[in-house]
């Protein structure tokens, strides 16, 4: 196949993945490979943005993976398939291949996959390198779950489509038969290469792969103790480390009994070990350098074989027991079968081949050219072409209920009203105070509300894209342009009403709040000159928040950390500052928990949500399950001391006091910040564990606005737009200030960014629908 005859897809494989040793890593990264090559000039330099990896691991290689592994599973967590289906669902990835092998995933039989595939909104394409024709119950189970939840599943024989159909009941429109790939090699003298091995000669007959006892080596080693008595100048070569998970369990023992074996019948002279895991180009040159291809597995339900399929290609005779996928690659007089453990057999037949050159050229040619049809070039086509069919069908598919989340209605939200923001704000920014609902400009402005009011009008771009929200977007960014020390790269905070600061270094939560609204514009799809001050001012004072003592501005730090990597995920100096961040918060909640108490302090104050909000995020984004468990953990936690069970609300502990460690809390009076904190939090809580448990706390948090709450009073002004300054015993504060109106506003734009995506959500099925099943579910998530 030509490059360029197909359409450049974005694809992601999940799969192990070098320097991980395993046969599917390799498999994976060779078909990456050749799909780079296919698409040709398109693709370029930017083979990474467009084909990259989900890797599963063990534990933390070794050896940095390469640049197109773009995110990691540890194979045993399941919130780790969670996250990378939510990654996935966020990537601009139009297609998922999904490598299947039961071993290499978590759970028993390798269910973990299914908490990726069941949240996953991708068409996937998974292809399967194991397939047993009696499966247990729950291999079974895991299979056939694994098939519904894929758009097509490849297999790599014919025999595998009949198991497929016949024992799984996979309808055969969903199956396609796709050869392993193979290296596309010359047909070549095997002499060219035997110096290169010592076998210069002599009879070279050789065996690869991972080493485990399946292989079935000790029967050759005995066959060549009779075939050297009549070629005594056979080599037998047995090439490959121990398989991973074998050494792991077992250590060398098997390659010990091995060279055991050997030197009991004084085969040294004969038999070789090469304990190395060799790049392809060597193994190459070992295949074309050997005159027989041996392989002496002892499994039948053996569906498809890498080395089998590589011998063919490179135009050897083969000698192999009956393996499924032996039966199938060698008939038609393309190899020679032998029964399975039965060392006088494999003897008698290499004496047959490498007595008779005519036959033995025969097997060659007709091998080789059957294995045309299996080089990589052709492989990477028959996948390609594979991809853009799931593509099309997949909308189709997802009708039928392959949705992360639920959508369920919300009650009807008010509309934004902006009214009462622009009238506390003038041409310096927004004030601090109201005296009922005009501004007081006796207490003038601070950074703090001028930080979280440029979030509210981002959000507001989000939603509605008006330009009519930049000048009050303006407004807010060149406060907090003003506010910033170059010198010390801190922010200064209150201001007065006279342009005068009244400080030369603002609080730490002022630097966290702005810092956090600089990283949410930098995550926004904004105007090159509003995105450039943005980018500009984050970059001048991320690097001060190392410098921040308490946990509240290094939650808001962390949370703006957060949006700008989302832009510019490269930014090593970002990451590291977010990653030291989220551990020191981390560590306080580690250091001042116990069971009763599970927070980071001895007392709850104010936008308490905010540091289980920042865990939340920092350990989905760093896929720390411990973090991410913490945050979860105390938000639970809060909401339970915070809940009316009998009434059914949401009771906010009081600012006249607040809640120390072994006291009474304080009921009142109750602050708009913190209703609003609850709310993100709990939509951080949604978004990453896909429960819709969060959801309906995230709307009973919001109801506290509405008189939902204590005293069953509305805090929410319809008439002005305000948000009054919070609950107290005789009943509302009367005053609608700066921080109330935007802890409101941030609550109610958070609301309506998640109904809408409902219902961008809900339109695109319909569309899909009416396109006949075409088409994909665009999701993106931002979060403040």
């Amino acid at each position: 196949m030509g490059t360029g005859l197909f359409k450049p897809l974005k694809v992601a494989f999940i799969s192990t993945y070098p320097p991980r040793r395993c046969g599917i890593g390799t498999f994976t990264q060779d078909l990456l490979h050749g799909l780079s090559g296919l698409y040709g000039a398109t693709l370029s330099e930017k083979t990474n943005e467009n084909l990259q990896v989900v890797a599963l691991n063990k534990v933390a290689p070794i050896t940095p993976y390469p640049s197109e592994v773009k995110f990691e599973i540890r194979d045993h967590y399941k919130d780790d398939y969670r996250d990378a289906a939510d990654f996935l669902n966020l990537s601009p990835v139009d297609v998922v291949s999904l490598q299947h092998e039961f071993g290499i995933f978590g759970g028993e039989e390798g269910s973990h996959i299914l908490y990726l595939l069941e949240h996953l909104k991708k068409p996937v394409v998974t292809t399967l390198h194991t397939l047993l024709k009696t499966p247990s119950p729950i291999q079974k189970d895991v299979l056939r779950r694994v098939s519904s939840l894929s758009t097509l599943v490849v297999v790599q024989s014919k025999t595998a489509v009949d198991i497929l159909t016949e024992a799984y009941r996979i309808p055969a429109k969903k199956i396609v038969m796709i050869h392993h790939g193979t290296p596309d090699v010359p047909f070549i003298d095997p002499a060219y290469y035997k110096d290169q091995f010592q076998a210069e000669g002599r009879w070279l007959i050789l065996t690869f792969g991972l080493l485990n006892p399946s292989k079935g080596i000790e029967f050759a080693i005995d066959a060549i103790s009779t075939v050297a008595k009549k070629f005594p100048k056979v080599l037998y070569l047995v090439v490959g480390t121990t398989h991973p998970e074998v050494k792991r369990h077992f250590g060398e023992q098997y390659r010990l009994l091995l060279e055991r074996r050997v030197k009991e019948n004084r085969l040294e002279e004969w038999v070789s070990f090469h304990d190395r895991f060799v790049t392809q180009e060597r193994l190459v040159q070992l295949l074309v350098a050997a005159d027989i291809y041996l392989a002496p597995y002892l499994a039948e339900e053996q569906i498809v074989s890498g080395t089998l399929a590589y011998a063919a290609a490179c135009g050897k005779p083969i000698v192999a027991t009956p393996s499924w996928y032996a039966k199938e690659l060698l008939a038609e007089g393309r190899g020679s079968l032998v029964p399975f453990r039965d060392s006088q057999a494999i003897a008698e037949s290499l004496i047959d081949l490498l007595s008779d050159e005519t036959k033995r050229n025969r097997m060659r040619k007709l091998a080789y050219q059957f294995g045309r049809q299996m080089t990589w070039r052709e492989t990477s086509g028959r996948y390609a072409e594979a991809f853009e069919r799931a593509l099309s069908e997949y909308g189709q598919q997802a009708k039928a209920g392959r949705l992360w989340r639920k959508t369920i209605k919300s009650p009807a939200l008010p509309d934004i009203d902006l009214a009462h923001l622009e009238r506390l704000t003038d041409t310096t920014g927004l004030v601090q105070h109201a005296t009922f609902t005009t501004p007081d400009w006796f207490h003038g402005y601070c950074t703090d509300d001028n930080a979280r009011a440029l979030i509210i009008t981002l959000m507001n771009w989000e939603l509605f894209q008006d330009k009519g929200i930049f000048p009050l977007l303006h407004t807010y960014l060149a406060f907090l342009n003003y506010a910033l020390d170059p010198e010390s790269g801190r922010m200064r905070n209150f201001m007065s009403y006279e342009r005068k600061w009244l400080e030369e270094v603002g609080s730490e939560d002022s630097h966290g709040r702005a810092v956090w609204a600089l990283g949410y514009a930098t995550s926004c799809s904004l105007p090159p000159p509003i995105l450039g001050l943005s980018v500009r001012l984050f970059q001048q004072t991320i690097r001060s928040c190392l410098s921040l003592s308490f946990p509240r501005p290094w939650a808001f730090s962390i949370l703006g950390a957060l949006h700008y990597l989302q832009r510019f995920p490269g930014d090593t100096e970002v990451k590291n500052i977010m990653i030291q961040l989220a551990r020191r918060l981390y560590a306080l909640f580690e250091v001042n928990s116990s069971p009763d108490w599970p927070w980071a302090e001895d007392i709850l104050s104010y936008e308490n949500a905010r540091l289980t909000q920042a865990l939340i995020a920092a350990g989905s984004h760093l896929a720390d399950e411990e973090m991410f468990n913490q945050g979860l953990r105390s938000l639970r936690w809060l909401i339970e001391l915070q809940s009316d069970t009998e009434e059914g609300h949401l009771s906010l502990i009081g600012n006249q006091g607040w809640f120390e460690r072994g006291k009474e809390r304080a009921r009142f009076d109750q602050q708009p910040v913190n209703a609003a904190a609850l709310v993100d939090a709990c939509w951080q809580a949604e978004m990453a564990t896909r429960d819709d448990h969060w959801q309906e706390i995230r709307e009973l948090a919001f109801s506290w606005f509405l008189g939902r709450n204590d005293l069953h009073q509305m805090l929410y002004d319809f008439s002005t737009g305000g948000c009054y300054d919070g609950l107290q015993p005789g009943g509302v504060n009367q005053n609608q200030g700066g921080e109330s109106t935007i802890s409101w506003l941030l609550a109610l734009h958070r609301m309506h960014l998640v109904a809408q995506e409902a219902d961008l959500l809900e339109e695109e099925l319909q569309q899909s629908e009416l396109r006949g099943g075409k088409g994909t579910i665009p999701v993106d998530y931002q979060g403040s």
